[in-house]
């Protein structure tokens, strides 16, 4: 490597500095602080284990975006995670073991081989939210609104939107159909695509009942506002009845989150399988007008604690805490003014010093013969009149 290029970074990968870092600092103490009135308990798993462990059962969907390494001391493979989330269904299961909900909060690095999408990084910071415990409506609208609080408290003014879906509503229309693995496979590519010619011709060579090819035809198109939900009763009233109660649980849902953030457009997807292998229940994810991505996501998982030896029901979101900083219409820099201080180590110097930054201000004391780098962050200056010391205005 040449010498000009030892201090460039890899490709997705991006020094903080400030006053971003202060920003994004202060935003993760304002959402932590944020989680813990809302009862979730803050865990700091680990930024590497055993392999075997980060991509146990559903985290298996995590093995290419997992950086692998051998671990000098056991010889044993390790991963560094890519995603916090089966870390903390370890944590449940094994280090917890409670019975009744659980509710965690997390914010922490994560490592990526590759980024997610062109506007992605490839070491986001990712901060969330997981509630475990407790399947049903009750807990998916609690985790949605926090999702949703976190945005608002992130000081995001840009119009939010909803999009929800739910995977049961596939996964029962396949039970339907009867297709093969590899049909289901196939099928299911192209509907994440939204590839309509091509399962159009997909479905023309399948031999199945003509009324169930017209659903699986209509299903990529089953996106926009709440007709949406109306549009699939239609066209699946005589399908199993567990699609029909996909519907309804999203109905339900969308109602209590229109209350309680009417300001929020709600989307309604039912051909969205993000996570398809991951999530068994409701998936959701918010959007920011003019940002192109999903600024934070997530869903209902609760087969992701089964090879930890305890299945329970959970459900969860989270976000890049980079993203939500970049987002923020709040200033990069939130503090006051510093104070400049004298150089000096006199007693008297020093314990004013420290009072004052007891008091919560930010003092910068000079130094012998060097001139201040963040001199023009002070807006008052520390000197001595007499036995008293004042600040002055600069």
């Amino acid at each position: 490597m040449a010498l000009a290029d030892r201090w460039l970074l890899p490709d997705g990968v991006k020094d903080i500095l400030p006053p971003r870092a202060h920003q994004i600092e202060a935003l993760r103490r304002r959402l932590l602080d944020l989680y813990d009135s809302w009862g979730y308990e803050l865990v700091m798993p680990p930024l590497m284990e055993h392999l075997e462990s980060l991509l146990t059962g559903v985290g298996r969907d995590l093995d290419l975006d997992t950086y692998k390494l051998t671990d000098q001391v056991s010889g044993h493979l390790l991963g560094i995670r890519a995603d916090i989330t089966p870390q903390v269904a370890r944590i449940d299961a094994h280090r917890m073991r409670n019975k009744g909900a659980s509710r965690f909060c997390y914010c922490g690095s994560v490592l990526h081989t590759r980024p997610a999408n062109m506007l992605a990084s490839r070491n986001p910071l990712q901060v969330g939210a997981e509630l475990y415990g407790h399947a049903g409506l009750d807990s998916d609208v609690e985790v949605i609104s926090l999702m949703l609080e976190t945005l608002l408290a992130s000081g995001i003014e840009a119009p939010l939107s909803l999009d929800l879906g739910h995977v049961g509503i596939f996964r029962n229309l396949m039970a339907d159909a009867g297709l093969t693995a590899a049909e289901e496979t196939e099928y299911l590519e192209k509907l994440q695509l939204k590839a309509l010619p091509e399962i159009e011709v997909f479905l023309n060579e399948l031999e199945a009942d003509a009324r169930l090819l017209d659903r699986l035809a209509e299903l990529p198109r089953l996106h926009g506002g709440a007709d949406v939900l109306a549009r699939a009763r239609s066209l699946f009233a005589d399908a199993s009845p567990a699609v029909n109660e996909a519907i309804d649980y999203l109905e339900k849902i969308a109602e209590q989150l229109a209350q309680r953030f009417p300001g929020v457009r709600q989307y309604f997807d039912l051909g969205e399988l993000r996570g398809y292998n991951y999530h068994t229940g409701i998936v959701f994810a918010a959007y920011a007008d003019g940002f192109g991505q999903a600024i934070a996501k997530g869903g209902r998982y609760d087969e992701i604690g089964r090879d930890f030896g305890l299945a329970r029901p959970a459900t969860g979101f989270s976000s890049d805490l980079k993203t939500l900083a970049d987002l923020s219409a709040g200033p990069l820099d939130s503090r006051g003014g510093a104070i400049l201080a004298p150089a000096g180590q006199e007693s008297v110097l020093i314990e004013q010093i420290n009072k004052l930054r007891a008091q919560g201000e930010r003092v910068i004391q000079q130094l012998p013969d060097v001139t201040l780098a963040n001199l023009a962050s002070c807006d008052r200056r520390l000197l001595r009149q007499g036995e008293d010391w004042v600040l002055e205005a600069l």
